[in-house]
């Protein structure tokens, strides 16, 4: 039996899993330093940038100087599209409030369209922050290209759909987990698929950088 290679593998693994845990442990952190409030979304584009470094190969760069860079360069844009995304949220909210609590039959119609517009702005959402941390672009270009980023890529878009339900699901059952295993775990099932849905549409054009 070759020891030599299982311990290097074992080796590889606990290294991964530490590093993962310090990356959610930084996500926690730097939200928390932002009062939540302020700082979820400079720590969330932060964490996928550091997911993003190791999608492209970049397995030995600094963790935490790759989050603080980020966190602090992209503080103030990342959080005006908070507010964007958070102000889309609560528009689709109160509008799913009206529609369910209507007693006119004609508002009734409108379930399906709601469940569609809903469907698309979530999986818009999927490809927002990657678009975010992966091009220099300006907010109201990471918006529409996620967009179109999204219907050219069905099958990408419903394995984050899926990935995220299933790691959202199974941690609802152990909540403790969750401090050192949620964001990150998230931030890998969406990155992998964007980045690669990235790299199909820049084979093919140059939308995205329009």
């Amino acid at each position: 039996m070759d020891t030599s290679g299982f311990m290097e593998s074992l080796n590889k693994l606990l290294e991964w899993i530490s590093r993962l845990a310090f990356l959610n442990l930084l996500w926690i952190s730097f939200s928390l330093l932002g009062l939540i409030l302020f700082g979820f979304f400079p720590a969330t584009a932060a964490m996928f940038a550091v997911v993003r470094q190791w999608m492209l190969g970049n397995d030995e760069m600094s963790i935490f100087k790759t989050f603080w860079t980020t966190y602090k360069r992209e503080f103030l844009k990342s959080n005006i599209l908070g507010v964007i995304i958070v102000a889309i949220g609560l528009i689709l909210y109160i509008d799913f409030q009206f529609v369910l609590h209507s007693s006119n039959r004609f508002v009734s119609i409108l379930y399906v369209p709601f469940f569609i517009i809903t469907l698309i702005a979530i999986s818009m959402l999927f490809y927002i922050i990657p678009i975010f941390v992966h091009y220099d672009m300006k907010i109201s270009q990471v918006i529409k290209n996620s967009f179109f980023v999204m219907i050219m890529n069905p099958l990408s878009t419903l394995y984050m759909l899926i990935g995220s339900f299933g790691i959202c699901f199974v941690l609802s059952y152990a909540p403790p987990i969750c401090i050192l295993y949620s964001g990150n775990l998230l931030a890998l099932f969406i990155m992998k698929p964007a980045t690669n849905a990235f790299e199909k549409i820049n084979q093919k054009s140059k939308l995205l950088v329009n």
